[in-house]
Formats: structure tokens, sequence, C-alpha cells
């Protein structure tokens, strides 16, 4: 299943992401999630993964045609020529020479000047057939509002956290003002399992209810949600049967009622931090040379 994106650029809507896998488990988990069906990979320079991915992608024997790679740019790389740096850093690690989709991290609201030197480069880096797609994550509808005032290329895709738990409806609907596809991190709620007090929406009634009428796990009903509401999502794991369990989506349909039923349980509640949150002295981190 693909979405084309708004520069017509098909991109899988199923993806498999690597936040916070060790180094030394990434290989097994993407030469895995590869060998399953995936074929969006999704990293990031701040993960510390992407020489591990790249191998991976060596290691499967399929043509680099074949994936669709996505990588991040972190707030310590802002700036047009720093940014233009960072894109050769981390198609260095990830051995390839063009990337499917490039990234940036973070609205990085404090400094959001940086963080406009650093579109301007993706703009560049597009322009110059370096990357066929980019984009932004974690940007606020006044983020993207603001980007859009001074900028050329309308962003392909927002990566923001979305589960059933926290939906950002506005966020959603901002994106799809101006074309730009949602991509949901953490998509089936992990984040509520392993962070923060409150509950975990692999536990919640409806979820497991809705399952349940489908012969289906919690994990898979939530990754149905997104796929039939259009946005895109990238689930993680290192368990072989998890990553199998997690692509094996495309043999039903949720009914209208159930994706209502699935949109009613947003609490407006983030788990993960707040752009505002992300600043220089909390966040800043170098990010080393290939």
């Amino acid at each position: 299943m693909d979405i084309t994106l708004n520069n017509g650029v098909e991109m899988p809507a199923l993806g498999f992401g690597v936040f916070q896998t060790p180094p030394e488990e990434t290989v097994a988990a993407v030469e895995e999630a590869l060998r399953v069906g995936y074929r969006l990979i999704d990293t990031a320079a701040a993960y510390g993964n992407e020489r591990e991915v790249g191998e991976a992608i060596r290691r499967s024997g399929l043509d680099r045609s074949e994936i669709f790679l996505e990588t991040k740019v972190w707030i310590s790389d802002y700036g047009y020529d720093r940014t233009l740096h960072a894109f050769e850093k981390s198609a260095a690690k990830l051995g390839v020479e063009r990337l499917d989709l490039l990234i940036l991290h973070q609205a990085f609201p404090g400094e959001f000047d940086l963080a406009l030197e650093a579109y301007r480069a993706l703009e560049t880096l597009q322009r110059d057939g370096r990357v066929r797609a980019i984009g932004v994550s974690n940007f606020m509808p006044e983020h993207l509002a603001a980007l859009g005032k001074r900028s050329d290329v309308v962003p392909a895709v927002n990566q923001i956290e979305v589960h059933p738990y926290f939906a950002q409806p506005e966020a959603q609907q901002a994106d799809r003002a101006q074309g730009t596809l949602t991509q949901a991190w953490s998509p089936i709620g992990g984040i509520t399992s392993y962070r923060g007090s409150g509950p975990s929406v692999f536990d919640d009634a409806v979820v497991a209810e809705v399952a349940a009428a489908h012969g289906r796990t919690p994990a898979q009903v939530m990754l149905r949600w997104h796929l039939q509401q259009g946005r895109s999502a990238i689930p993680k794991s290192v368990r072989p049967e998890r990553i199998a369990e997690n692509f094996d989506v495309f043999g039903f349909d949720l009914t209208d009622e159930e994706l209502r039923r699935l949109d009613a349980l947003d609490t407006g509640v983030r788990r993960g931090p707040a752009p505002e949150d992300v600043t220089r002295e909390a966040f800043w981190k170098e990010i080393p040379e290939a």
C-alpha cells in the first residue's frame, strides 16, 4: 500500500522504525523487517544507528530502488551549511548517494530561525536531486504556518506523535490543509507503556474489543486505524514475531463505527516532549562524523 506525496513521489504507507533500537540490535531487526516485506525504513541521525541501517539494507540483497529510506537532521546540525553537511554525514553512514526523504527532527521553536535555515538547505538538496522529498517532524500548526511564510517547498511529511490516546486532530488538519502527509511516530502507543504515568493504550478495553471482533491484536488494530485514515505509520520492534505481526495489517478493515470508537479514545495528553521543551540546553548533542 503506497501513498503519493505532494510532489508525486510514492512512499509505502507502513514503515519500520528504529527509534531507541541499540546499534547492536539494529542490523538484525532491519534485516528481518525487510525479509518480512517492509520497504520503508525510518531512522535519524540522533538515533545513532544509521550505519547499522545501511548495513542491513546491503545485507538484504534488495536493490536500493526497492527501499524507501528516510532519516532526520538533529537540532545541533541546524543552519544552512551545517544541514547540508548533515546530509553528507547521514548519507555516508547509510552508504547511499540519495535519500528518499530527509526531515527536520524538531521544530526547535526557541531558535526557529535556525530551523528555517535548515529547511532552506533541505530545499537545496531536493532541488539538486540528492533527496527525493523533504519534510518535518514535531511541527505544530503554528510552526507549519511560520515555515510556509518563509519557504518555497511545502513539506511532504510531518512526523508527529499519533496514537489513539493522543491523536492531535488539529495538527493533522493543519497537515491536510496544506497537502502534507501525517506520519505517526509511536503509532501503536508504545510511549504510553514506558513513559510517564497514566494508562497504556495496549490495555484499553475498546482497543481489545475491536481486536477481538477481527481476531487481531491491539497493535494490528491501531495500525489499521492509521492506514484507513490516510496516515503513514512506522512501528518499531526488535522481536521477529512482533515485526511480522505489525506488518500483517492488510487483510481486514475496521468499520466506520470502530474507527469512531478509536477516535474517541483521544485524551489530548502528549507523552513525548512538547516542541517548546526541545531546547539547546536540554537536547543539544553533537552528531559524529561518519
